[in-house]
């Protein structure tokens, strides 16, 4: 028996020394697959992703491909995109530096596949997804959360008409993000609360908000967003106080085209009581449903008890019980990783693709209609994007 056809893949992987791009996409992702044997595919053939690392710090990449078993790296992109063995680009740089790098690899004739924000501007990001879909190249954007356990139990539940109509959807994501004063480290970098350097949580998080939200509910009619700077002063890297001039907090209510209301809380400034960082409860009229990153648990109708207002007396309803946790019925991988086969078997096979960079686009129109909500303390409209 013959072994299986090999596709490899070169992968240039850009501004991957960063926290998320090491973790999620380089060692939880590409590395991973490598580990894996590859991506099987439907016809029994296998797509090897060869990856090189591409950034501005040759240390940091040299100690990254030691670390993890690659063999290849350079400080020179325009050298890597040369290469016509590296089909593949990927981009996990900061914001500002994506758009003119993603366009150079494109009018290379490279594959493209981006982290959120695809651009500063919704203008630009519309205009890499024209760019790219002008030269014929495939593409397509990071959207991990849809592929996140708790999501996917809650995706089940949707598809299954477990809700009836849905009614309402609330999300709460955050923690309590150390400003440095006192003897904790902040857990996130300054750059996150300077408005100048493209920090802010709106920037930050109505990007995800906006494909969950479509993906699983339904396209957004409306919004209205207030922001907030609740923590005036940070200390940075260098151990130096600073004014933050960007938004820690930001609350947003949406509305959907089925009518449905969709509110969102996002904070960095928030102490967590709840089950998990991100929770999202959705209320229908057959049942409701609160997911987690990885657990989901529904109340159904026949399920629902009926309370009766009295803050006289202790609830007789211990109202958690009330709730049975969606089981586990499949084996879930790492988020990045799935959606990162998914893109390869599209490169490769062809295989159905739904991210592509308008979904980007309409991310960073969100994020442009929110930051606009804010400044004018009012409801603004979500015109269609394509």
């Amino acid at each position: 028996m013959e072994p299986p056809k090999v596709n490899t893949v070169g992968v240039i992987m850009n501004g991957v020394t960063g926290r998320m791009g090491t973790n999620q996409h380089l060692i939880r992702s590409i590395c991973a697959i490598r580990s894996q044997g590859g991506i099987r595919t439907k016809d029994g053939e296998i797509i090897m992703p060869d990856p090189i690392l591409v950034g501005r710090n040759a240390q940091k990449l040299q100690e990254l491909c030691t670390e993890h078993g690659i063999t290849k790296f350079t400080t020179d992109l325009d050298a890597a995109l040369d290469d016509p063995n590296n089909t593949v680009y990927f981009d996990a740089q900061t914001t500002s530096r994506r758009t003119d790098a993603v366009k150079k690899a494109i009018a290379k004739g490279k594959h493209v596949y981006c982290e959120k924000p695809t651009a500063v501007t919704a203008a630009e990001a519309y205009d890499l997804y024209r760019t790219a879909t002008d030269a014929g190249v495939k593409n397509g954007v990071v959207q991990d959360k849809l592929w996140l356990p708790g999501l996917v139990k809650l995706k089940t539940l949707i598809d299954s008409g477990f809700f009836g109509e849905i009614l309402s959807v609330r999300g709460e994501f955050g923690y309590w993000v150390f400003d440095g004063m006192g003897p904790v480290a902040p857990q996130r970098p300054s750059w996150n609360y300077k408005k100048e350097d493209g920090g802010g949580i709106i920037s930050d998080m109505l990007c995800h908000w906006q494909y969950v939200i479509q993906n699983l509910f339904g396209g957004i009619s409306s919004l209205s967003c207030l922001g907030a700077i609740h923590i005036k002063e940070r200390v940075d890297e260098q151990g130096q106080k600073y004014t933050c001039t960007a938004d820690d907090s930001a609350y947003v209510t949406f509305q959907l085209e089925s009518g449905a209301v969709v509110h969102f809380n996002s904070s960095w400034a928030v102490r967590v009581h709840r089950d998990d960082l991100l929770t999202i409860q959705v209320d229908g009229t057959k049942g409701s449903a609160v997911a987690g990153l990885r657990d989901c648990v529904a109340q159904h109708e026949c399920h629902t008890p009926r309370p009766t207002w009295n803050p006289d007396v202790e609830s007789p309803i211990k109202y958690s019980e009330g709730w049975s946790r969606v089981p586990d019925y499949q084996l879930f991988h790492n988020a990045f990783k799935v959606q990162w086969e998914m893109f390869l078997k599209h490169v490769v096979k062809d295989e159905p693709w739904h991210h592509s960079l308008l979904e980007g686009a309409r991310g960073v129109q969100l994020t442009e209609l929110g930051e606009d909500s804010w400044r004018k303390r009012a409801w603004v409209d979500v015109p269609s994007l394509d």
